[in-house]
Formats: C-alpha cells, sequence, structure tokens
C-alpha cells in the first residue's frame, strides 16, 4: 500500500452515505461522543484525557491498557461501530497486524532454544532451493528475524487503498509472495543493511511449518500463544471475519469531489500477511503477551537476548528479532506497533516490564505515515 498523509476530517464527515461503487457501503450515524470509561484515581487523568472525545476524525474507538511495577491502568473510549453507537467493549477483538511479527519471532527462538533450528544457519537448509542464484550470500535465520536478509518485497494486490480493498474477499497465498519476492534477487548482501519487511517473516513461518511438519497457525498457538494464556487471540487465514465480539473498522477515502467517505473495512482476507501480520487479538492478550515474553516463560535464555539485540554494524539500525528499540525520555522500550486497513494497535515494554503499555484504536487511516493524534496522546500520557 502506498503511503498517505493522515486526511484531516471535519467532525461532520462521519455523517457519510457512501456512493455506489466497489467502495459501496451503508451510511453512517455520527454519535455524540461520550466520556472515557477508565480508571478514577488522580493519577488518571491525564490517560482518560488522552482518549476523551472520540469517535473523532482520526479513531472511532480506543482500547489502552497500561502495567508493570510503576503503574497500572485500563481505559476504553469512543464506538463499536458508527451504525450503532453502542459504547467501545474493552474486551473486543481487532487485527494485529505486525505485533503477529512478536509471535513469529518468539516462536522461532522456542525451536532454537530446542536445537530444531540454527539461527547462523542459512535458510536454504530448511528450506532448500527457496532462493535463487542471484543470492550469492547465504541468508540466515537470524538476518530474517532482524530484517537483514536484503529479501525485496513480494506481490501484492496493489498499491493504493482502492485497488486493495477491491480484493478484500480473494486470497493471495503467502508462497506465492515469496515466490515473486525471491525472483527479484536481493536488494543487498545480508547483514549489510536492515530493511524493515513483511516477507522476512512469511518465510520464517514457512520455516516453523517445515520445521515442524504442522501449520503456523498450530505452532504458533503451541509455542506461544497457549503458553502466554492469550486464550482469545486466533490466526483466520484466509476468513475475512473478526469472530467474536470486535470494534468495525473505517478508512477514510476520497471522492472525486475533494470530500471523504469512510468505508467499513472490517471484513478482509488478509492471508497474504500471515505469520508476518495475520493475527487477531484482545488488548488484554497482548498485555499478556508482552508479561510472558519479557518473563522468561515463554523463550528461555540465551534466545531471549535476540528480542533485546539490534545489530551494531549497521548505521541506524533498530530492529531485533520481532522487536523495536526505542528511547524516550531516556527510557528504552521495545515495542511493535502492527496496523491494517481500520485497525492499529501497538505493545510497548521495557525490558524489566516496570511498564508496559498496549493501546489498540480503530483508526480511519491506519496505514498513514503521519502519527494518529490519539496514539501520540496516549504515549506522552502513558509513558512520558
Amino acid at each position: 500500500m502506498h503511503t498517505r498523509r493522515r486526511t484531516t476530517l471535519l467532525t461532520a464527515s462521519l455523517v457519510l452515505a457512501l456512493g455506489a461503487g466497489p467502495l459501496a457501503a451503508p451510511a453512517f450515524a455520527s454519535p455524540a461522543p461520550s466520556a472515557p470509561v477508565c480508571g478514577a484515581a488522580p493519577s488518571d487523568k491525564a490517560l482518560c484525557e488522552a482518549i476523551e472525545g472520540l469517535p473523532d476524525e482520526s479513531t472511532t474507538a480506543a482500547l489502552v491498557r497500561l502495567s508493570g511495577t510503576e503503574a497500572s491502568w485500563q481505559g476504553s473510549s469512543g464506538v463499536r461501530d458508527l451504525v450503532s453507537g453502542r459504547a467501545a467493549d474493552p474486551d473486543a477483538r481487532f487485527r494485529a497486524g505486525s505485533t503477529t511479527k512478536v509471535v513469529t519471532a518468539a516462536a522461532v527462538l522456542r525451536l532454537a532454544a530446542r536445537g530444531e533450528v540454527d539461527l547462523d544457519a542459512s535458510i536454504e537448509r530448511y528450506l532448500p532451493g527457496l532462493l535463487g542464484p542471484e543470492f550469492k550470500e547465504p541468508v540466515t535465520v537470524r538476518n530474517l528475524l532482524n530484517h537483514t536478509s536484503g529479501i525485496q518485497p513480494g506481490v501484492s494486490w496493489g498499491d493504493t487503498f482502492e485497488e486493495q480493498y477491491a480484493h478484500r474477499y480473494d486470497t493471495l497465498t503467502p508462497r506465492r509472495v515469496v515466490k515473486s519476492a525471491v525472483a527479484k534477487g536481493p536488494a543487498f548482501t545480508a547483514g549489510d543493511q536492515q530493511q524493515y519487511l513483511n516477507i522476512n517473516y512469511t518465510i520464517l513461518g514457512m520455516l516453523i511449518e517445515k520445521v515442524t511438519g504442522r501449520s503456523y497457525a498450530s505452532e504458533a498457538t503451541r509455542l506461544v500463544l497457549r503458553p502466554a494464556g492469550m486464550e482469545h487471540t486466533y490466526f483466520p487465514g484466509a476468513d475475512p471475519r473478526i469472530r467474536g465480539p470486535h470494534h468495525r473498522g473505517y478508512q477514510a477515502a476520497p471522492r472525486p469531489d475533494g470530500t471523504t467517505r469512510l468505508v467499513d473495512v472490517t471484513e478482509w482476507n488478509v492471508a497474504d500477511r500471515w505469520a508476518a501480520g495475520d493475527m487477531i487479538s484482545t488488548t488484554a492478550d497482548l498485555e499478556r503477551l508482552g508479561t510472558a515474553l519479557f518473563g522468561g516463560q515463554i523463550v528461555p535464555e540465551p534466545q531471549l537476548r535476540e528480542m533485546f539485540t539490534v545489530p551494531t554494524d549497521i548505521k541506524g539500525a533498530a530492529y531485533s528479532a520481532g522487536l523495536t528499540r526505542w528511547e524516550h525520555e531516556g527510557t528504552v522500550y521495545w515495542l511493535k506497533t502492527g496496523a491494517r486497513p481500520g485497525y492499529s494497535t501497538a505493545i510497548a515494554a521495557t525490558e524489566d516490564l516496570s511498564r508496559t503499555l498496549v493501546y489498540a484504536l480503530t483508526d480511519t487511516d491506519a496505514k498513514d505515515t503521519t502519527p494518529n493524534p490519539v496514539a501520540e496522546r496516549i504515549k506522552r500520557a502513558a509513558l512520558g
């Protein structure tokens, strides 16, 4: 999907009838913003204020969980959908996007701890014939984990929202994506640069299946979800629906006359994202993931160190195995964000779990390159 700048909408634009054609959908009534449901302690005031006034131009609902030895807080705001205007559900499921990579990385590292995967081995040891002759230097499992493989992106349903939306019920298989990616040859020699791409984790999903002889979904569940207690998280595969209680997601799309309409993007087949971004979860489950993972309950030492290790010989490197190193006001957080049309989420924690943050937004332009203002307010209030 091409990058966009966040669209500024008038509040009135939430009252929209979508036009005819492939983007047609029912008219939306604009629910009046309601007070957030959140903690009552005086220290909670900043976080409550951060999620006030929803739905607004950028976000229709926000779910937030802050925990750790330094703080504990939960809050929600906005609506489940723009048609009914029902209050946001704190336990709602949502598309977790690239936070899936945390689970995939943890699964690979557990296999490494068991001696079933060698992080320094070429991926060709496990998937012979995967890479073509253009890949003159080996691509290791660790290169895939920390995005230093040099493998280029694979085929997609298009570069624009409109192109991809038209294919939202179609299936693009991960193997087709990988085949098209490796056919392009490397963008750079493995280990020389760092470039964040889904393709690395799509191949890691194939690795998990080859090593275990079972599906990625079953192994990610066995190795990570179950030990972390993530009972409300699953991998939908080619199913475009979100099972169970969930918020509906919307995407702001421009009309030819310059106005903006909101498109319901809740149903979407994201099978091509697979081990890189196909997970559906809840904020409580993502909080459990961070706590169990950082606490050493899923991946043992020394493999867990891979999640807190950024390549030191690559200028500007920020990605470890499944996570991103982010320093804020002198504190180092390890985080992962995720975005699918209609939904954006993030998990962040200090290595010692003194503070963890999880939020999920129903974001009207989740793939925008400029920050969602609600997300920015949440981060300032929770981590400032």
